[in-house]
């Protein structure tokens, strides 16, 4: 199974979601999070040119002269952001494309953004092909993990799956 940026994303973030996602389970059409992160990337990028493009099995929010750019609703997680960019960085990078990573988190009820540059390193695809491998046997699993409450799970997309 090709691994997306999202997985990525939620294999950090949360190991049973990640399980269900790539496991075809998508609540996220459901979610008042996920709608308004939609909107806010919507509104942000709105008839500009290089957003929403799709390589591969992944989809960059919007590519500059010196940055592919990640947008994200909230700094919540901000490791699962970086390897999900750091992803993106190495599927432009096979493509003959070099770019330093920009993710820029525009929380709701704060004035500033705040912005973490990321860059592609040796290291970094050493551990993405290992983070890939682990990813890809992890969802091939039968199961999903059990449950494990924690406070974000309330936000989450699939809350009623695990806990209704």
């Amino acid at each position: 199974m090709k691994i997306t940026g999202t997985l990525i994303n939620y294999y950090f973030h949360c190991k049973r979601q990640c399980w269900l996602h790539g496991n075809r389970i998508n609540l996220e059409d459901n979610s008042e999070d996920v709608r308004i992160g939609k909107v806010l990337h919507q509104l942000k990028y709105e008839g500009k040119k290089n957003t929403e493009i799709a390589i591969d099995s992944v989809k960059i929010d919007k590519i500059t002269e010196e940055y592919l750019v990640e947008m994200k609703k909230s700094d919540a997680d901000i490791v699962a952001t970086k390897w999900q960019t750091l992803l993106y960085l190495k599927v432009l990078k096979d493509k003959g494309v070099e770019k330093k990573g920009k993710i820029e988190y525009v929380e709701k009820n704060k004035q500033d953004k705040k912005v973490i540059i990321v860059e592609l390193t040796g290291e970094d695809e050493k551990q993405l092909i290992i983070l890939l491998q682990e990813i890809d046997a992890f969802i091939s699993q039968d199961k999903p993990p059990k449950i494990g409450f924690m406070p974000k799970c309330k936000k989450c997309a699939y809350y009623e799956y695990c806990f209704i």
